[in-house]
């Protein structure tokens, strides 16, 4: 699943949340008068939503009063996808979806950001762990080549003193000078 994938499915997951609590909350507030212009008096979808206690639905070209004591309209009241509010082009499902969707996508940018941010810190701090593994692997590489190095002058330093090769040896099969 690629990063695209996974946002898609985080927002949607977000929208299905969002969704079914709000729709199961209840607010409890108290109860108003009823204003002097009742919604049911409205006719048309733009004289409906000018008042923000009346609510729109397209199903049957009604307007009624908005249910305070949910947050959302519930669908015995109208469907989320035909209610409208505020704004006639507007649903209460594409209402949902989008914040869901720009929700989302702060939070992801939010989260990106901080880890980028940690990432560049940790980068600057000093050498990462595979560069200091790296140069400690090259040294001790080394130390055993110098060590090799070492043994193998000393064995043919013997062998030299074996065979009379180095000058000024005491040993006994060294070269024989002509007097």
């Amino acid at each position: 699943m690629n990063k695209t994938e996974r946002g898609i499915m985080s927002s949607l997951l977000v929208v299905a949340v969002t969704y079914v609590l709000v729709s199961r909350a209840e607010c409890h507030t108290s109860t108003t008068p009823t204003p002097l212009n009742s919604c049911k008096a409205f006719s048309t979808c733009d004289s409906c939503i000018q008042n923000p206690k009346c609510l729109w639905c397209m199903t049957n070209d009604t307007c009624t009063d908005y249910p305070v004591s949910y947050i959302l309209p519930p669908p015995a009241v109208c469907k989320l996808s035909q209610a409208r509010w505020g704004v006639c082009w507007v649903n209460f499902e594409a209402l949902i979806i989008a914040m869901a969707v720009l929700g989302g996508t702060i939070i992801i940018s939010i989260a990106v950001c901080c880890c980028c941010c940690c990432c560049c810190k940790k980068r600057q701090s000093g050498p990462d762990r595979d560069e200091e593994r790296f140069a400690r692997r090259r040294e001790e590489i080394r130390q055993r080549a110098d060590e090799r190095k070492v043994e193998r002058k000393v064995r043919h330093d013997d062998i030299r003193k074996k065979y009379g090769l180095v000058p000024d040896s005491d040993h006994p099969y060294s070269k024989f000078e002509n007097e």
